[in-house]
């Protein structure tokens, strides 16, 4: 979580129970020597919440990283969104003027376990929004393309993995980006005057698209080796994975953003995040020129 005071970006570091941050780490020491004032807040305390945010004009949100409180289809507000919630509460209580808030760049009402507590998030914030009690700003973050193995079976074992069949829950057109052009993007958003993106909702990824069997056939390629993709039921995936010794909640969670990559949910088709990179004299990294990193 940060704040924003005057164009100064004010590090909330949550508990380590919450969050790796450590207020105390010396990856602070940075800000520290900028003169910029550290706050600690937790999510279970609203009144921490609020002291950290007092003086605050603009809070740059990021979703809670606890995703096991979504397993088992959590009901709204048990999951990540209870804490989202909290800090929104806080904020608005606090006097905050401007809450930009990172979600995630699948179709607005997606049925994914992944979105289930962004889209819960985004419909409280448009909610406040239309009282007139906040002004907001939604920040849809595209797919890591780091984080493909996850979309690919698992594949997390790149370089060792002996694989030669891959199993998924469905297929469809994907749109990644590199997280630091995402937070080129999203740098210079908060950067702007809060006016500039009151009321406004950007998906930050590439426009073009990378389906699985495209992503099987690149593997294949670098490692030299046919990786076939095999596309089977939600619940023969569930299943598949849990045998292999994932954690069914988990693996659960996961498996339904399958249906959204069918349905093309996953397809970025705003060009923010390349007209960025662009006035800036900058190219987003091609996901090939990742992958194969990845796997050398």
């Amino acid at each position: 979580m940060r704040t924003i005071e005057h164009g100064s970006i004010l590090d909330l570091a949550l508990t380590p129970s919450q969050t790796s941050s450590d207020p105390e780490s010396s990856r602070f020491d940075g800000l520290r020597s900028q003169n910029i004032e550290l706050r600690q807040a937790n999510f279970n305390d609203s009144s921490s919440l609020k002291e950290a945010y007092t003086g605050c004009e603009r809070l740059f949100l990021v979703s809670s990283p606890l995703v096991e409180l979504d397993y088992n289809d959590a009901p709204i507000w048990q999951g990540r969104e209870k804490h989202h919630r909290a800090a929104i509460d806080a904020a608005v209580e606090a006097g905050v003027k401007h809450i930009y808030y990172t979600s995630l760049a699948f179709g607005g009402q997606s049925e994914a376990g992944v979105m289930r507590a962004h889209v819960r998030t985004e419909e409280y914030l448009h909610e406040l929004e239309s009282q007139g009690k906040i002004n907001i700003t939604i920040i849809r973050e595209g797919l890591y393309s780091d984080a493909w193995p996850l979309a690919f079976g698992y594949y997390f074992g790149l370089k060792n993995e002996t694989r030669d069949e891959v199993v998924v829950a469905g297929d469809g057109p994907l749109s990644f980006a590199r997280l630091a052009d995402i937070t080129f993007a999203t740098a210079k958003i908060l950067a702007k005057p809060s006016q500039d993106w009151v009321g406004k909702t950007v998906t930050l990824g590439q426009r073009q698209t990378w389906t699985l069997q495209d992503i099987a056939a690149l593997v294949s390629r670098e490692r030299g080796q046919k990786v076939n993709l095999k596309v089977v039921s939600k619940e023969e995936f569930d299943d598949y994975y849990t045998g292999r010794g994932l954690e069914r909640a988990s693996v659960e969670w996961w498996s339904s953003a399958y249906e959204a990559f069918v349905k093309g949910e996953c397809a970025v088709e705003d060009p923010t995040l390349e007209n960025m990179l662009e006035e800036a004299g900058k190219s987003p990294e091609l996901f090939e020129t990742t992958l194969k990193r990845m796997l050398a």
